[in-house]
């Protein structure tokens, strides 16, 4: 309200013209609207000449808006308008930061929180107030003034950092991973004045790249560390130039669980052994690996030779106790391994070499017996061969595994009429470089390597397969079995099953086994033949002759053919002995109700020697040479048509 007075004040003056007070101050000033001073100093208007402005503008008002008041009313909608869009922005940008997910953070110089927003309690498990003046690395789970140096050390020197990641600890204890990103804040005068930055909780993507790490470096069934992780733990060792000891263990006779309990008890057995591994090497500074299908290692750094061997036999005894109880019904006991071991840096000073080595001496073990320790020889000769056979060996186990085992055959052809009238059955190895390996050259290894069982069982296997897939192929087929086999309890269990459960007419089968491996086992052998003859298939013994006293069993073995050893074949016509030999066989054979075949008949005279001796039928190169017995099949289709046709 106006005073009483004569005057007004400038406000009041201000007030009733509707004008800023600084603009009456500049009037006063340059003289256009003059005002008396109090003693005080302070401006007082005559109430006549305010009063008779004031009636002016409200004239002018009516008539028309001055310029000025225009342009003043106009300023302040502007500067209104302005500060609208501010405020909307400054919410906006409120909004988006306080329920942004990531964390959006600014501290002082040192590190220490001076503003975050809500996410910081997602993070760190705090309100964002509870926060104010600490660091990140106070809730860090390891040495937080450190880690805080660091951080804050390299921010001065780059200017920001980059996907920092860092683990902080929650009240609760749990545990976060968080990346952090920040930059520098810089004063007037270029010094750092702050830091602002984001953070992300990174645990779930941390987890999962650290699951994906460790899988690469675990095997997957028994959760222990695998070869990568084996060949850097030992790079690093070698490289230091320290002392040590690697094992290889590889569990003796495993296929035959696999084969006869199945692949889950097979699984189960293998988990059974990290665990007694592990169990077994609890006392010692040692590392277990499985580092492949039933192989495992062991790695004991700062070991040498007698303490190694120790630990060997530690493992040997462990296994030799363990049994494992599968469907609450069968037992798998009386398991054995075999075990190298190679010293480092004396058997190898890089990773390749201390594996091999070791390979070596676990094959070794193999050889000699299995269920002992070796410990790598460094003996020239030795080294070679025991190289070859793991060559062979390795080669054989991935045919195997693979099943690149070929099978050929060669026609066993009638003379009275020569129309062929069986097969027989010669596997061959297909090699991955694309060659084909003859059995001369890896029988001998595969019976070494004690392998000759699987290949007898693949073979036959792979025949059944073939006749399944053919049922207008009428042939019967000659197969031949090693010793080793038909003298293995376990393996002529799984056969004689495989032979049940075949589907395949049993009169189309002749086995065969050679005369002199007839004779090394005489028992076994007629075990093996009558057992196979009451089930209906034939037999045969092979290579004739070359064994001279088998005419004494001959009579005993219960077999329907005799195959005559080519080695009597070969040179009949030029050579007499050979002559009343090959006569004296065919004669004995043909009284004792025995068929008989020659093999290795490569010319027309030999062929028409062994027709005036008696022979039945005879094989060979005259006739044809060993083919895949896919191209046999179709051979015989494309005959059987053209004669139909």
């Amino acid at each position: 309200m106006l005073n009483s007075f004569a005057e007004y004040t400038i406000q009041e003056a201000a007030a009733l013209l509707g004008i800023p007070v600084h603009k009456l101050r500049r009037w006063d000033n340059q003289g256009i609207l003059g005002a008396r001073r109090t003693r005080g100093g302070h401006r007082r208007y005559s109430r006549e000449s305010i009063d008779n402005l004031h009636t002016t503008l409200l004239v002018l008002a009516q008539d028309n808006d001055s310029d000025e008041l225009t342009a003043v009313r106009q300023a302040l909608d502007e500067k209104r308008r302005i500060i609208e869009l501010l405020a909307e922005s400054e919410r906006r940008y409120r909004d988006l930061v306080e329920t942004s997910h990531d964390l959006i953070w600014s501290t002082d110089v040192q590190g220490r929180f001076t503003y975050l927003n809500c996410a910081a309690e997602e993070i760190f498990g705090r309100k964002p107030e509870e926060l104010i003046g600490r660091c990140f690395f106070d809730f860090e789970s390891t040495a937080s003034h450190v880690a805080n140096r660091r951080f804050l050390s390299t921010l001065r020197n780059k200017g920001q950092i980059l996907n920092y990641i860092t683990r902080v600890i929650r009240p609760d204890d749990s545990e976060r991973w968080v990346g952090i990103n920040a930059r520098r804040q810089l004063d007037s005068r270029g010094q750092m004045s702050g830091i602002r930055g984001t953070a992300r909780d990174i645990t779930d993507q941390y987890l999962a790249t650290a699951q994906v790490e460790h899988l690469a470096k675990h095997d997957p069934l028994t959760d222990l560390p695998n070869r990568v992780a084996l060949q850097q733990h030992l790079e690093t060792q070698v490289n230091l130039g320290a002392v040590g000891a690697v094992l290889f263990i590889d569990m003796d006779h495993f296929k035959y669980v696999n084969d006869n309990f199945g692949h889950l008890a097979g699984d189960r057995l293998i988990m059974g052994i990290g665990s007694v591994l592990k169990d077994t090497m609890s006392t010692y500074e040692a590392l277990v690996y499985r580092i492949g299908g039933d192989e495992f290692a062991i790695h004991l750094p700062h070991c040498l030779r007698q303490s190694a061997i120790f630990a060997a036999e530690a493992v040997l005894n462990a296994v030799r106790l363990y049994s494992l109880v599968y469907n609450n019904c069968s037992r798998i006991a009386n398991l054995t391994v075999s075990i190298g071991i190679a010293l480092y840096p004396f058997h190898g000073d890089n990773v390749i070499s201390l594996f091999s080595n070791a390979d070596i001496a676990m094959y070794q073990a193999k050889e000699i017996g299995r269920n002992r320790c070796i410990v790598f020889d460094q003996t020239a000769r030795h080294l070679k061969n025991v190289h070859t056979r793991i060559h062979w060996a390795k080669t054989l186990r991935d045919a195997l595994d693979e099943n690149r085992l070929l099978l050929f055959t060669q026609p066993v052809i009638r003379l009275d009429g020569l129309d062929t009238v069986h097969h027989e059955v010669l596997v061959r190895i297909s090699t991955t470089d694309g060659r084909v390996l003859p059995p001369r050259e890896f029988i001998e290894i595969a019976e070494a390597a004690g392998m000759i069982q699987e290949i007898d069982l693949q073979v036959v296997t792979n025949l059944i397969h073939h006749l399944k897939e053919q049922p207008t192929n009428k042939q019967k087929y000659f197969v031949n079995l090693s010793r080793l086999s038909i003298s293995d309890e376990q393996w002529v269990r799984r056969f004689h099953t495989l032979l049940d459960r075949s589907g395949v007419e049993p009169s189309r089968l002749i086995f065969e086994i050679t005369e002199t491996a007839a004779m090394t086992e005489v028992d076994v052998t007629l075990a093996f033949i009558r057992k196979l003859k009451s089930m209906g298939y034939h037999f045969a013994l092979d290579d004739f002759g070359a064994g001279f006293s088998s005419f004494y069993y001959l009579k005993r073995f219960d077999v329907d053919y005799l195959k005559i050893d080519g080695s009597f074949v070969r040179g009949l016509t030029t050579d007499e002995a050979n002559q009343v030999f090959v006569r004296a066989l065919i004669d004995v054979a043909r009284g004792l109700d025995k068929i008989v075949i020659a093999e290795c008949v490569e010319t027309e005279a030999e062929l028409s020697m062994l027709k005036h001796m008696g022979a039945h039928f005879v094989q060979g190169y005259l006739f044809a040479h060993p083919k895949p017995i896919q191209e046999e099949f179709i051979r015989q289709t494309f005959d059987e048509n053209l004669l139909s046709g």
